[in-house]
């Protein structure tokens, strides 16, 4: 579990011109978590990314990271600061190889060596792009793009991974070695907050959530008592789940099946 908050939204508001988008939204998630954002298409939870990110204006409230504001920052210093994101959609270089949109994931690493030694971690974590070192992104899967997307981010080694629909587009068993290696990498001490429409693929792996509506959180807790609440069930999960114990005891089935243990 987290023992310290890594992000801390306070009170932000964030939009597009003079139309806001986020109001007043508040958010945390500690080093060492995997946190999900879930709601309806429309709800805001990308423009909360790009807030982050400093790719959309800041209009109230303050974004700190490690304790320290990067609420007006350039992206690039965001990026430096250790937070990278995934878009949605991946957003990948199609016409370039996918050991070329590695390396340009690394652009933030004037160092060779380290860049070559990151690049061999995320041939290790993601095996097939290792084989499809020398090919083309946009001739890869769905499911081997997101992977390379995923990979792309971590080549420059952030502390904090912001992940905007992983699953988005994909097969529900490429769905799940997506949400397994998003396990993985926080097993290996990394942090991650998700934002899905896919809410119980997201809060299955996720220790805490928070539902967004309309730019507001109207919901926060463990992911547990988030899929165990009759009112998410029925807005994001069919009206299907369980008591909270037996929801918990699915999540802990899960996670060590994830990791082998």
């Amino acid at each position: 579990m987290a023992t310290s908050m890594l992000l801390e939204l306070d009170r932000i508001t964030s939009g597009y011109g003079r139309l806001p988008v986020l109001r007043d939204v508040s958010l945390t998630v500690g080093a060492g978590e995997i946190v999900a954002l879930i709601g309806a298409n429309g709800a805001g939870k990308s423009t909360l990314l790009n807030t982050i990110m400093g790719l959309v204006s800041l209009t109230a409230g303050d974004v700190r990271f490690d304790g320290r504001s990067v609420a007006r920052l350039p992206t690039a210093a965001v990026v430096r600061a250790g937070i990278a994101q995934v878009p949605e959609r991946r957003q990948l270089f199609g016409a370039m190889t996918v050991e070329e949109n590695l390396r340009l994931g690394g652009y933030v690493s004037a160092d060779r060596a380290a860049v070559a030694e990151t690049m061999a971690q995320q041939f290790q974590q993601f095996a097939i792009l290792q084989e499809r070192r020398r090919q083309l992104a946009q001739t890869l899967s769905g499911g081997e793009q997101q992977m390379l997307a995923i990979a792309r981010a971590m080549m420059s080694s952030p502390r904090l991974l912001l992940l905007d629909e992983p699953s988005l587009g994909l097969a529900p068993l490429m769905v799940e070695r997506i949400m397994t290696q998003i396990v993985a990498l926080r097993e290996a001490g990394g942090t991650v907050l998700v934002v899905e429409q896919n809410a119980r693929a997201a809060l299955d792996v996720a220790d805490r959530g928070y539902v967004l509506e309309n730019g507001r959180v109207t919901l926060a807790g463990a992911a547990a008592e988030l899929l165990g609440n009759p009112a998410v069930q029925d807005a994001y999960l069919g009206g299907q789940g369980g008591s909270a114990r037996a929801i918990e005891q699915r999540i802990r089935a899960k996670r060590r099946a994830i990791l082998g243990r």
